[in-house]
């Protein structure tokens, strides 16, 4: 972290411009079997590409909340990012009856229906693939964000000290105070430019998601987020553990 750091999207400005080739995200679905790394610049790529798509296409302004009903995944700390980098609110779990664009997995549909504003769907599939067919008023992630631009500018400058990530049932932060947390976790956990943080916490509180993204991304380190841990067969994540070098655990 730098200390000109504002925001969570300013942590992956300042560690794409520390080594973007350096893993940044492990992801394992065990239920799928899916494993996927992405380094800094590919998960950057990503976040601006989402940015992208929230700014024009969704046309979400600063100050607009994005009801993010989704697991940990690695496309939803795309997505808490992609809003840090535009300035809208990233309300993980909430009311999407409130927000004016809700972005769901599969399993979220009908609840993402009460938003009456924009409604983005994932299929959380391997590799980041389609629905076979998109649900009837959403749009399909997966086809909408490969055209955007590789390259995001918010139209206005991003407010640090305005509301940034919600939880539900919770408070809201700024972008300053999620940078503090996130900061103070990093020291809490002894967290290092080499340190790789195994989490299978769930994303919809401030502690799994400060394990599974903020924290690891504050001190230049790496996370291992995993999904599905309760499939894992005995003594499987021990291998994970050491097959990944992790050097520290979160479950």
């Amino acid at each position: 972290m730098n200390a000109t750091d504002g925001t969570p999207a300013d942590l992956l400005r300042s560690a794409l411009a520390a080594d973007p080739a350096r893993p940044l995200v492990t992801f394992y679905d065990d239920a799928t079997g899916e494993r996927v790394e992405l380094s800094v610049a590919t998960f950057a790529n990503w976040v601006a590409k989402t940015a992208n798509l929230i700014q024009d296409d969704l046309g979400a302004e600063p100050g607009d909340r994005v009801a993010l009903l989704l697991p940990a995944h690695w496309q939803t700390a795309v997505w808490v990012l992609a809003c840090s980098s535009t300035g809208v609110l990233a309300d993980l779990g909430g009311d999407p009856a409130s927000a004016a664009v809700a972005v769901s997995g599969p399993d979220a549909l009908e609840e993402a229906r009460a938003c009456r504003g924009e409604r983005v769907a994932l299929s959380l599939r391997p590799l980041g693939g389609r629905f076979p067919q998109a649900p009837q008023g959403f749009l399909d992630y997966a086809v909408e964000v490969p055209s955007q631009g590789d390259r995001f500018a918010p139209y206005s400058p991003v407010d640090p000290d305005a509301p940034a990530l919600a939880f539900a049932g919770g408070g809201e932060l700024t972008g300053r105070q999620v940078m503090e947390r996130a900061g103070a976790d990093a020291a809490t956990r002894g967290l290092t430019p080499v340190s790789r943080l195994l989490s299978g916490l769930p994303y919809n509180t401030w502690d799994g998601l400060s394990a599974g993204l903020l924290a690891p991304l504050a001190a230049g380190g790496s996370v291992v987020l995993c999904r599905h841990l309760d499939r894992l067969a005995p003594g499987a994540l021990d291998q994970r553990r050491e097959s990944e070098r992790v050097t520290g655990t979160a479950i």
